[in-house]
């Protein structure tokens, strides 16, 4: 029995070596400073749907204060609306040789006077109809237009702007420009 004892204590004994020095090496490894591979992270992205507002508001104040010295140096009243939305359109539609008189205390018929070319009679025609378009989306619902059948001279008549389309010929011919600005033209 004690052969057997000392057996089972060999044999236990390594046992017992085995696993007190697993745990003091579990205890080392703790103990040492593990050399980790450092992995950069990478910058959060900020949202930008909080950015976009700071931005607009920026620039929506900037529009503001130009905005602002702009009525303070002309008010803008229906008759300098409708002048504006003509020549916008008559820019946007390619019209050439584009020219405002303003009327104020020379004529009790309007307040703006606008003359303008097209290529050909089918443009001039266009332009008279989006004229008619912009002058319904200000509220202006009283309109002539006149000569918009052949489109070799488009009166387009809105009370206080008086608006000439022209065919470049038919430009030349009546002169409109010269009458209106007092130029003497001697043939």
């Amino acid at each position: 029995m004690a052969s057997l004892k000392k057996k089972t204590a060999s044999k236990t004994a390594p046992k017992a070596k085995a696993t007190t020095a697993k745990p003091a090496a579990k205890k080392a490894a703790v103990n040492k400073p593990v050399a980790k591979k450092t992995v950069a992270k990478k910058p959060v992205p900020k949202k930008i749907v909080k950015a976009a507002p700071k931005k607009a508001a920026a620039k929506n104040i900037a529009v503001k204060a130009v905005a602002s010295k702009a009525v303070a140096k002309a008010p803008q009243g229906l008759p300098e609306q409708m002048r504006d939305a003509v020549l916008k359109i008559l820019d946007e539609r390619q019209a050439e040789e584009i020219v405002c008189i303003t009327l104020t205390g020379r004529s009790s018929v309007a307040d703006y006077l606008i003359i303008a070319s097209g290529r050909a009679g089918r443009q001039v025609s266009a332009i008279a109809g989006y004229l008619r378009e912009a002058f319904f989306k200000l509220g202006i619902k009283n309109i002539r237009i006149e000569g918009q059948g052949e489109s070799n001279w488009v009166l387009v008549d809105a009370g206080d702007v008086v608006i000439h389309l022209f065919r470049p010929e038919v430009r030349r011919y009546y002169d409109l420009d010269a009458m209106w600005n007092g130029k003497q033209v001697q043939k």
